[in-house]
C-alpha cells in the first residue's frame, strides 16, 4: 500500500507558476513510476506527465510540454510538478499516482492521491 498526499495547489494568475507536491508514505515510494494526472469540469482525466522509477525516463502530453516538469526525490518520498505559463485553461484537480511500470506510458496506476485544486484566473 502507498499513501500519496498532494499539496501546493492555489489560485494564480495565468501566467504565474505552481509547484505542486506528492508526499508518499508505506511502500517504497522509489519502486514506482509516477504520474501527475489532472480532471477539468465536465472533462476527462488526463495524464499529463510521468517519471520512471530513477526518474530517468519522462513523459510528457503536448499540451504541457515545456510548460511542466516533472520530477522526484526518492530520498524524501516526494514527486514534484513544477508548472509555469499557467493558463486558465489549466485550471483543474490534480492528481498523482503511482503504478509498477514506466511503460506503456498507460499502464495501470495502483495508488491515487485526493487532488488538490489548481485554479488559474485570466
Amino acid at each position: 500500500q502507498v499513501r500519496l498526499v498532494e499539496s501546493g495547489g492555489g489560485l494564480v494568475q495565468a501566467g504565474g507558476s505552481l509547484r505542486l507536491s506528492c508526499a508518499a508514505s508505506g511502500r517504497a515510494f522509489s519502486n514506482y513510476a509516477l504520474g501527475w494526472f489532472r480532471r477539468a469540469p465536465g472533462k476527462e482525466r488526463e495524464l499529463l506527465a510521468k517519471i520512471s522509477w530513477n526518474g530517468g525516463d519522462v513523459y510528457y502530453v503536448d499540451s504541457v510540454k515545456g510548460r511542466f516538469t516533472i520530477s522526484r526525490d526518492n530520498a524524501e518520498n516526494t514527486g514534484y510538478l513544477q508548472m509555469s505559463s499557467l493558463k486558465p485553461e489549466d485550471t483543474a484537480v490534480y492528481y498523482c499516482a503511482t503504478g509498477a511500470s514506466f511503460r506503456p506510458i498507460t499502464s495501470r496506476y495502483d495508488y491515487w492521491g485526493q487532488g488538490t485544486q489548481v485554479t488559474v484566473s485570466s
